[in-house]
C-alpha cells in the first residue's frame, strides 16, 4: 500500500509539473485587454485600415529611394525586402478591386527586385521604378 501511495504522490506531481508546462506557454501568449482604447489609438488604428496599409507599402518605397539616392543599394535592397511583407497584407483586395493597379505593382516590384540584386544598379533606373511604383500605390483606391 506505500509503494501504491508513492506512486501516486509522484503522479500527482508529474500532473502538476506537466500542467505547470502548459501555464507558460499561456503567458507567453499575447492577452488581449477588455481596457478601453485611447481616442488618438482608436483613430490612428480606423485612419491605418481605411488605407489599407498602404501607407506601409509608400513608408518602404520611400526609405528605398533615399537609401538609392544615398547610393547605399546594399541598405536600399535591405529596405525593399520589406515590401513584400506589406503587399503580402493587402494584395488580395488590391487585386480584387484594381486588378491593372495589381498588375503594375506586381511587375514594377519584380524590376526594382532584380535591378537591386545586380552587382552595379543603375541608381537611375532604380529611382525610376521606385517613383513609378510610388505612383502606382498612390493611385490606388483606398476602400
Amino acid at each position: 500500500m506505500a509503494r501504491f501511495n508513492q506512486i501516486l504522490v509522484l503522479s500527482a506531481i508529474s500532473l502538476l509539473a506537466l500542467a505547470g508546462c502548459d501555464s507558460a506557454k499561456e503567458a507567453s501568449t499575447p492577452q488581449t485587454s477588455s481596457a478601453p482604447v485611447p481616442a488618438a489609438t482608436a483613430v490612428k488604428t480606423e485612419k491605418a485600415a481605411s488605407q489599407g496599409n498602404y501607407a506601409e507599402l509608400s513608408g518602404v518605397v520611400s526609405s528605398t529611394k533615399a537609401a538609392v539616392q544615398a547610393g547605399n543599394f546594399g541598405q536600399a535592397k535591405t529596405e525593399f525586402d520589406k515590401f513584400e511583407n506589406a503587399w503580402k497584407k493587402v494584395e488580395d483586395g488590391i487585386k480584387a478591386k484594381a486588378p491593372k493597379s495589381y498588375d503594375a505593382v506586381e511587375d514594377t516590384t519584380d524590376k526594382v527586385m532584380a535591378d537591386l540584386k545586380k552587382s552595379k544598379p543603375s541608381k537611375d533606373q532604380v529611382l525610376t521604378q521606385l517613383q513609378s511604383l510610388e505612383k502606382t500605390i498612390s493611385s490606388i483606391p483606398k476602400s
